[in-house]
């Protein structure tokens, strides 16, 4: 069995302290079998880009490569977050497209392909992550690489119409056929790319997940929800409450419950909607006000972008609208807040909040929701909110759906989970939490590995169900919603459980 090696837009290094779930989950995966991760420094350096960097750790090799100015911002800051991150995440009216930007992205794809390439064993099982490396197997399968190759997709996988309106849609996605699994969050986002490949990417889709170029290459394609830790976020959480920002928090609520949304500042998130939502809440539900306060953490991201300079400040004054229409003296409606907070912390802000709002416009699995279930107190669990638009949702059963664009829906939600009974809201609970238990991380980083190794056995088609049992897909990942799964219970109230306004 060859190497695990990892390919990302940015390295998770040994001296660093930043890592998340995914990297201690990636850096786990290369502990089991030694290996290699590559990718950008993080440096920028005007005078030699390509300037490679290595570390050792155990038997893990940490090889960077600086960029010069000009390739980080056509490459990251301009075809990556300006052009593809709006594609992906259906905001057509915000695609920043020019040429200059694309011919970067390529560029530096090059250029991670020439200096990844020899690094590279024929037996090597080479895993490559998000938007930011689309082309790279095909550069490296130009540069003689004949390695299994393997892509996972982070974000959502737009419909195939929103595709096929981005210039050169041809050229870089089609380049997708080079690898031999394609990895998505979600089964739609399967079909949608399924169907991008089948009507605008001049393949053909054989069997579902086997698919085939227009040269007659054959590649696989699977859904894979990505998991968290299940059982740390728990014990973190429970932890937590006796930190002192957490304490602090909980003194300053009066004993008023909180909702809790933490989301990166950017316009995918939903956060207007949000914000206007909490508002119509409080406006129909004149009983309750009083009894919630709503804390919105959300750092800033590319503050330097226009588009992200408006959305804070239209958050400033729709907090500020807010709290100036419906604050009293000792209450304070809503809390809005720009800065991070250690992990530990906020798993146990998770764990004091009533209500979790998870309600992106779109999303590829939104992990703070996953977080969130994972964080609650079993015996007086809070309830999550999210929206049908993050990936997710399908999964989360146990959750109330809001539809963030539906202000009313928004309102009436917030309202039934302040009243829903504790029963109710523990039985909720422990269905995600079971779930999330068994699907977790370290799940998703082996079934995707499992599934990548034996992506041959379906070259044929003949092999499709049992490439389909290794990604999860029917494997209890994507469930049917809980009131189709408990027998003569509803749980899913209609609009008429909820208590009526004003």
């Amino acid at each position: 069995m060859g190497r695990l090696v990892v390919v990302s837009n940015r390295v998770a290094l040994p001296d660093e302290s930043r890592a998340g779930g995914l990297a201690i989950a990636l850096l786990d995966s290369l502990r089991e079998e030694g290996g290699l991760w590559f990718g950008w420094s993080g440096k920028i350096d005007p005078d030699a880009s390509g300037r490679l960097h290595e570390q050792q750790d155990g038997n893990i090799r940490f090889v960077t490569m600086d960029l010069s100015a000009q390739d980080h911002e056509d490459y990251y800051n301009g075809f990556a977050n300006r052009t593809l991150w709006p594609l992906l995440h259906f905001r057509m009216d915000l695609v920043d497209y020019n040429r200059e930007t694309y011919e970067g992205y390529q560029c530096v794809n090059a250029l991670f392909a020439g200096k990844l390439a020899p690094l590279l064993q024929p037996d090597d099982i080479v895993w490559i992550h998000d938007y930011h490396l689309i082309p790279l197997a095909k550069l490296l399968r130009e540069r003689g690489v004949r390695c299994r190759m393997g892509f996972f997709l982070h974000v959502p996988m737009p419909s195939s119409d929103l595709l096929a309106a981005l210039p050169s849609h041809q050229r870089l996605f089609e380049g997708l056929s080079s690898y031999d699994l394609v990895g998505f969050q979600t089964e739609r986002d399967l079909e949608r790319f399924q169907d991008y490949v089948r009507l605008f990417g001049r393949g053909r889709v054989l069997d579902r997940g086997v698919l085939e170029a227009p040269n007659g290459r054959r590649f696989h394609a699977g859904a894979f929800p990505i998991g968290i830790d299940t059982a740390r976020i728990a014990e973190l959480a429970a932890d937590a409450v006796t930190k002192s920002g957490v304490e602090r928090l909980a003194e300053s609520m009066s004993g008023r419950a909180l909702a809790i949304g933490v989301d990166r500042l950017d316009y995918s998130k939903g956060l207007p909607e949000r914000f206007k939502g909490f508002a119509n809440y409080l406006q129909r539900y004149p009983q309750q006000r009083g009894q919630l306060t709503f804390l919105q953490i959300a750092p800033v991201s590319r503050g330097d972008v226009t588009e992200y300079q408006q959305l804070r400040e239209e958050l400033e004054r729709l907090a500020g609208h807010i709290n100036g229409r419906y604050a009293e003296p000792d209450w304070t409606p809503v809390r809005y807040v720009n800065r991070n907070y250690p992990h530990a912390t906020l798993t146990g802000f998770y764990r004091m909040a009533r209500v979790g709002l998870v309600t992106p416009l779109r999303d590829g699995m939104n992990l703070v929701a996953k977080e969130y279930v994972a964080a609650q107190n079993p015996d007086d669990p809070g309830v999550l909110l999210i929206s049908p638009f993050a990936g997710a949702a399908r999964e989360l059963d146990g959750a109330l759906l809001v539809n963030p664009y539906d202000l009313d829906g928004a309102g009436d939600a917030i309202a039934q989970a302040m009243t829903m009974p504790v029963e109710e809201r523990r039985e909720r609970w422990k269905s995600m939490f079971d779930h999330l238990s068994t699907h977790d991380i370290t799940y998703w980083r082996r079934s995707y590995l499992k599934a990548l190794r034996e992506a041959d056995l379906a070259a044929d088609g003949a092999g499709a169900d049992r490439l389909d049992a290794v990604a999860g897909n029917g494997n209890g990942a994507t469930r049917a919603p809980l009131r189709e799964r408990r027998s003569g219970i509803e749980r899913r109230h209609p609009p008429s459980a909820i208590p009526p306004p004003g």
